[in-house]
C-alpha cells in the first residue's frame, strides 16, 4: 500500500474511505483514485472545464481525483465528482445544466464505480 503524504485530514479520510469501498464492492476504479489522490501537492490533478468538454458526452460520469478549474466552457451536461471545484467552475457547469457532487457522495451513489469516465 502506497505511503500518504497527504496532511490533510478530509483529504486523508477521503482515500481511507476509497481503498475501503475498493475492497468492498471490488470496484479498482476508487483504488486507482485514491492513489491519484494521494500524490504530493506539486503532483496534484487540476482540470479544466475546457479538457472536460472535448472529452466527455452528453450525460457522462466522471470523476477528477483533484480540482475542477474554470478555465474554458462547456456545452453539454455531466455529472462530475471532485475533490474541489472553483467557483467559476461550479458555476460553468451548472449553467450547462450539469451536476457537481464531491467524491464520496458519488462513491456512495455508484459503489461499483460502473460507467464511470476518471479525467486527470
Amino acid at each position: 500500500m502506497k505511503q500518504l503524504k497527504a496532511t490533510n485530514p478530509e483529504l486523508i479520510s477521503l482515500i481511507r474511505l476509497l481503498r475501503k469501498k475498493a475492497k468492498e464492492n471490488e470496484a479498482n476504479i476508487w483504488r486507482d483514485i485514491a492513489e491519484d489522490l494521494s500524490h504530493s501537492r506539486k503532483k496534484r490533478i487540476a482540470v479544466n472545464i475546457s479538457k472536460l468538454n472535448r472529452y466527455t458526452q452528453k450525460d457522462e460520469n466522471v470523476v477528477v481525483p483533484g480540482k475542477v478549474l474554470g478555465t474554458g466552457k462547456i456545452d453539454h451536461p455531466i455529472k462530475i465528482a471532485a475533490f474541489a471545484f472553483s467557483e467559476e467552475a461550479q458555476r460553468k457547469i451548472l449553467d450547462a445544466k450539469g451536476k457537481c457532487m464531491s467524491i464520496p457522495e458519488f462513491a456512495e451513489k455508484n459503489p461499483k464505480g460502473t460507467k464511470v469516465k476518471i479525467i486527470g
